[in-house]
This record gives structure tokens, sequence and C-alpha cells, in this order.
């Protein structure tokens, strides 16, 4: 099974799911597409590396978008 981290921001309600390998963590984002904020209710911004992969999503508002067992398993960034 994949591993994917989460974070957490309970105070700023934002979340990250990382999709890079943990082994590369200090994979840097090249680029940021955000997603229209009217059409998903609300602002999920993609990362993507200098090749164009997907390396990580931003999720505001986070609680209204994500499943809470997921929110309850992430990495606390605001403790």
């Amino acid at each position: 099974m994949a591993e994917v981290r989460v974070t957490h921001d309970q105070q700023a309600n934002a979340a990250y799911v990382y999709f890079v390998d943990p082994a590369q963590m200090d994979t840097r984002s090249a680029h940021m597409y955000a997603c229209d904020p009217v059409g998903v209710d609300g602002m999920i911004n993609l990362d993507f590396d200098a090749e164009g992969r997907v390396i990580g999503i931003e999720i505001l508002d986070a609680r209204s978008k994500l499943p809470r067992y997921l929110l309850d398993a992430a990495e606390r960034l605001d403790v």
C-alpha cells in the first residue's frame, strides 16, 4: 500500500495531502493550479513538480471537504 502523508492545521482549517515519496520529501512545488472556488465550493490547490507530476493538494475549509477520519489521523500542525 502506498504511504500518503496528510497534515492538518485545525486553527486555519486547512489540510495538505502529499503525493511525494517519503524518501523525497524535499521535492518542491514548481507550479500551483488553483481550482475554481465556485466550482468546488471552496479553495483547493494542486501543486506540481518541475516534471508536471501532482505532488500534493492543499484543501482550505478542510472540515467540509475531507472525511473526519482522515483529519483525525492527519499530522497536526497547530499544536
